[in-house]
């Protein structure tokens, strides 16, 4: 990732980070072109999304899915 981000794409790395940190996702990955290569365990499909909205997306379902599980 470069040194001059958009907030949206610092944020979007941001989380990608604490979801690497805390074993959420196994493997999140940056394109040059602003999509995201993400795969949630080891042996799972990688996903290409569009950019870092749809990578916030993810983060906002896995939030979800841990408060249901935190219940």
């Amino acid at each position: 990732m470069s040194a001059y981000c958009l907030p949206q794409e610092a944020e979007a790395a941001a989380w990608a980070e604490v979801l690497l940190r805390h074993g959420l996702l196994h493997a999140a990955v940056a394109t040059p072109n602003g999509q995201w290569l993400i795969q949630h365990t080891p042996s799972g499909p990688v996903r290409l999304l569009d950019g870092p909205a749809a990578l916030l997306e993810v983060v906002s379902d896995i939030q979800r899915a841990a408060g249901r599980h935190s219940r």
